[in-house]
């Protein structure tokens, strides 16, 4: 029965030894100041634009808005919805008709 025990104990001691060595002081974080590059890219002027302006760009850039698809209203109303409800945007509901005019004046179907 010991020649039994010993290995095992002796392979439990190795673990317990090796996490031991890799526990480490906590790491430290410090602030760091990141530099964004100006975007050369801005909404066109259209139906609403003060509001998708202060309600989008605060996580897509105007130029990932402006390189969407050009889709019809109903798909639109559908992607804002999908905004609000599954990734929690901050969007009013009373804002969704007007987001949806304008990514539809802009990025509709001509």
């Amino acid at each position: 029965m010991t020649r039994k025990i010993l290995p095992l104990a002796l392979v439990s001691a190795v673990a317990v030894a090796a996490l031991a060595a890799q526990a480490k002081a906590p790491t430290a974080l410090k602030s760091v100041d990141v530099k964004l590059p100006k975007s050369v890219h801005a909404l066109p002027d259209g139906p609403g634009l003060a509001v998708v302006h202060n309600t989008c760009l605060g996580c897509h850039s105007a130029g990932m808005i402006m390189n969407q698809p050009a889709m019809p209203k109903a798909a639109w109303e559908v992607e804002v919805n999908k905004m609000r409800n599954v990734y929690k945007a901050p969007v009013a509901e009373k804002d969704i008709p007007t987001i949806v005019e304008y990514l539809t004046a802009v990025k509709g179907p001509k």
